[in-house]
């Protein structure tokens, strides 16, 4: 049954994506996609957050699927970031696809370790 607690998650994260991207989009007037990076770096956080839970006792291991697995899993996109940098490269905004891979990376690195740091406040 653990499948269903995916799945239950998906169902909330996608269109949530799909949203978040949406509205942030149209906020900015530019090339670099501003909506798969907000998402990929709430992603994150709330990924490391949900971890660092985990590792202190504050969540089970069916939260995790729930909101790890399936709200993050559906929340957050490779591919479209990958799309999105392979289109700005194609385009000939190679500052802004440069710009997105290095932004994404630290970005989203730094969101999961303030995610864990915070569990570790909080639940520690």
């Amino acid at each position: 049954m653990n499948w269903l607690l995916v799945i239950a998650g998906a169902m909330v994260g996608a269109p949530l994506r799909y949203l978040t991207d949406r509205i942030v989009q149209a906020r900015h007037d530019t090339v670099f996609p501003w909506g798969t990076f907000t998402v990929n770096v709430t992603g994150c956080f709330v990924l490391g957050l949900l971890t660092g839970a985990v590792v202190a006792g504050a969540a089970s291991s069916q939260t995790q699927l729930l909101l790890g697995t399936g709200l993050c899993g559906a929340l957050t996109t490779y591919s479209t970031f990958s799309y999105e940098t392979l289109r700005l490269t194609e385009d000939g905004a190679r500052f802004f696809a440069a710009a997105n891979v290095a932004a994404s990376v630290v970005t989203g690195l730094g969101a999961a370790y303030v995610g864990v740091t915070l569990a570790e406040v909080l639940w520690a």
